[in-house]
């Protein structure tokens, strides 16, 4: 079961896997073993999704989404380091991003930034040489 947020929970079945060889250098290890991961989620035909999760992956994800981990020598930790990162791009995209509310800047800090322009402005005057006109 990989646990999104408390309230989305992906059974394992639903999720498919391929291993793959790595590639790269490595030696012999990294030409034999499948160490590469590779996780799909197919978000259109879910299940444990509701209407609106599945409306909002499909948004921000599309309709299947892939996770690819080769980070590590292992399998093991390649698998874990997949499921990792599947979660949290899930988690990202079910995320309602808060709406920005408009403030006005306080009464202290409209003052510090008057204060710091009067002191630029009186540097600035400081530096001038005095004509002779």
């Amino acid at each position: 079961m990989l646990r999104v947020t408390a309230s989305c929970h992906i059974p394992s079945q639903e999720l498919t896997w391929r291993f793959t060889a790595s590639g790269g250098p490595g030696g012999q290890h990294a030409n034999k073993a499948a160490t590469r991961a590779e996780v799909t989620f197919d978000v259109s035909n879910s299940p444990s999704l509701g209407p609106r999760q599945r409306a909002r992956l499909l948004e921000k994800l599309g309709p299947v989404v892939r996770v690819v981990v080769d980070d590590e020598r292992s399998q093991l930790r390649n698998r874990a380091l997949a499921e990792e990162r599947l979660a949290g791009r899930l988690r990202n995209a079910l995320a309602i991003e808060k709406p920005r509310r408009p403030t006005k800047p306080g009464r202290g800090a409209v003052e510090r930034r008057l204060d710091e322009k009067r002191r630029n402005s009186e540097r600035k005057q400081a530096r001038r040489t005095v004509g002779d006109d």
